[in-house]
């Protein structure tokens, strides 16, 4: 049967006709709402699952193959790259061949890809697959949104993007807990084959289930010359992120790559006014709620992704934990946003997103305040406190800001919007990452010298100074195996203390980008355009 409905695509009330294309009703479990979410959950888990649980691997990668501490950065780096680079053309190829067909392919390529790395005997290998799962990873995530967003009336929709965004989060918080039980007790490449048997359930699931479902007028032709630009765009930026911390803010390496990616967006946008088919219709952005929900994905990455990146360098460095105790110690998080998100998704269809989204992010702002007063001695009882909190502020901004995205697209554009959601809270972790290490950074610079010298302890070099600086910057003392006892201990006083301060200030920060997007979030609406998928299916 098919769905008749209107869609607006620019946000101003301006309504054009669009539907999806006919399709068969759905028999048995072929393109079965509930079954459908569970399939690409599966798909969702693995890509979700690895940008945590390789972390914990690569120390037993870098010791196994005898790799630099810059090669083994590219295990993360070369796999954000690939993903952040391609997540919007990944989407626009699920609109214009149908998001079964990416879904289906980005599962067997991420899932080999994962074989591969087990098998690879160089650490040239290890990141060569690694870029291939993030773009087979590229393809999986915006066509499972599609997917949802095609199958899911308007009512079920906010539940099922409930459920979804409770696979990513705690497969996402889960991974380390995951990574550290497999490589102490089984090996590193453990971590990255176990995607295979996952892999092939999702395949057998999804051969089985999902429903291909296309728009009406989904787009017939590729915008190449726009792809070419975006992608580039898009590589300069995320490059010179990457690179920030290594080069500094100040050289002119990371501006020169900052402003040819601003450069590069503008020509985009140029060229995307021109041509026929734009891979990105610009006219999406009139559309206030989904220029809030892009908006405000990005800053909740920056605050969430930027002060946990710390939090673990303080249970691990500070407090002593091993990666399966500070896993442990952040199941409250975990455990908030598996019950949050579904929960958040029946009150933002009961109430709309607005008050649910600024809600959300005030509970985010109010916890990473809270973060900023742990200390060396903080007990469990407090960090879990403000970790819960944190969870139940991000489950419905996860679920809110991207129906927003996803809603208020048209139905032809849902991998498109499904990709920018992605992007933006990829490129949000990003600079969440890069500027909240600027701060603690330039917070630890400030602070180690005149701590250093309080201690009473032995004036250091220029050159000793630095290298205790990057220590203290994740929570390390820079302490010798032939330091007195009494020293190192002054040392590790000093260098605790100094990191706290430092994280302190990160987390106030992320606090101040929360604060913002309260306001970003009283500009978003539910999505005016829901309502165009869910031509077929049961509930």
């Amino acid at each position: 049967m098919t769905s008749q409905t209107t869609i607006d695509t620019t946000g101003s009330g301006d309504k054009a006709s669009a539907a999806p294309s006919d399709l068969p009703p759905a028999q048995g479990l072929r393109g079965h709402p509930w079954f459908t979410l569970i399939t690409v959950a599966v798909g969702v888990m693995m890509v979700a699952l690895d940008g945590t649980i390789v972390a914990i691997a690569n120390p037993a990668i870098q010791k196994d193959l005898g790799a630099t501490f810059a090669q083994v950065q590219w295990i993360t780096n070369g796999y954000f790259l690939a993903l952040a680079v391609s997540l919007i053309t990944a989407g626009k190829l699920g609109d214009r061949f149908g998001h079964r067909q990416t879904f289906l392919i980005g599962v067997v390529g991420f899932a080999a890809a994962s074989g591969a790395i087990g098998l690879s005997d160089s650490i040239a290998l290890v990141v060569t697959f690694r870029v291939l799962q993030g773009l087979f990873g590229a393809l999986l995530m915006p066509a499972a949104l599609g997917l949802l967003r095609a199958t899911f009336p308007a009512e079920k929709l906010n539940m099922a993007i409930g459920i979804w965004g409770m696979v990513i989060g705690a497969s996402t918080a889960g991974g380390p807990i995951l990574g550290g039980v497999l490589v102490e007790h089984v090996s590193w490449q453990s971590v990255f084959f176990i995607n295979v048997p996952v892999g092939l359930v999702a395949l057998v699931l999804g051969v089985l289930i999902l429903l291909d479902h296309r728009a009406e007028n989904a787009p017939r032709s590729f915008d190449l010359l726009g792809i070419a630009l975006l992608s580039a765009a898009m590589f300069c930026l995320v490059w010179a992120l990457i690179k920030a911390p290594t080069w500094g803010w100040g050289d002119g390496k990371t501006w020169a790559f900052v402003i040819g990616s601003v450069l590069l967006f503008a020509a985009f946008a140029l060229w995307e006014t021109k041509v026929a088919e734009p891979l990105i219709p610009l006219a999406l952005f009139r559309s206030v709620p989904l220029s809030a929900g892009v908006v405000l994905m990005v800053l909740m990455a920056i605050a969430f992704m930027g002060g946990l990146f710390f939090v673990t360098f303080y249970l691990q460095n500070v407090h002593g934990m091993k990666p399966i105790d500070a896993g442990l110690h952040l199941l409250p998080l975990t455990g908030m946003m598996i019950v949050g998100s579904p929960l958040a998704g029946a009150l933002i269809t009961r109430l709309g997103p607005r008050i649910p989204l600024a809600g959300g992010m005030a509970a985010t702002a109010i916890a990473m305040y809270g973060m900023s007063t742990l200390q060396t001695d903080t007990g469990s009882a407090a960090m879990s406190l403000w970790f819960a909190l944190l969870g139940l502020g991000l489950a419905p901004v996860m679920v809110g800001a991207t129906e927003v995205i996803v809603g208020n697209a048209p139905m032809e554009l849902s991998g498109v919007a499904g990709g920018l959601q992605q992007a933006a809270m990829q490129i949000g972790g990003s600079l969440g990452t890069a500027v909240l290490g600027a701060v603690m950074a330039s917070k630890v610079d400030s602070d180690l010298p005149s701590n250093w010298t309080a201690a009473g302890l032995p004036e250091l070099t220029p050159a000793q100074l630095d290298q205790a600086s990057e220590a203290v910057q994740v929570g390390v003392a820079p302490v010798t195996p032939e330091t007195p006892a009494e020293v190192a201990a002054k040392i590790t006083d000093v260098a605790h203390d100094t990191f706290i301060s430092g994280m302190s200030l990160a987390s106030l920060v992320a606090a101040g980008v929360a604060v913002v997007a309260v306001f970003v979030a009283l500009l978003t609406k539910r999505g005016a355009n829901a309502e165009a998928g869910a031509g077929v299916g049961h509930i």
